[in-house]
């Protein structure tokens, strides 16, 4: 087993263990450690009350020594063409 695996496997069973509030990490599939889902939940409080925000984390082979890649998803129900204006 590769070193990354012993890693990664010490650190999802760490935050299921230890769940970190407004967070919730899940394996996209449960045979491939190097693809997490995660869900983060606005706090309470803030502007980001109430909001879901999506994301998968893509760990590479040699983690630890090379960062993950983050894609957070944006809500697509709450954009449309016709609002979004990147020169805004």
């Amino acid at each position: 087993m590769p070193s990354s695996q012993k890693a990664l496997m010490l650190e999802l069973k760490s935050l299921q263990e230890e769940p970190v509030e407004g967070f919730r990490i899940t394996l996209v599939e449960e045979s491939d450690l190097y693809n997490w889902e995660v869900a983060i939940f606005g706090p309470p409080n803030t502007l980001y009350e109430g909001g879901y925000f999506k994301a998968h984390i893509k760990f590479p082979v040699d983690y630890p020594y090379s960062p993950p890649t983050f894609l957070l998803h944006p809500d697509q129900s709450a954009f449309s063409r016709q609002q979004f204006r990147p020169a805004l």
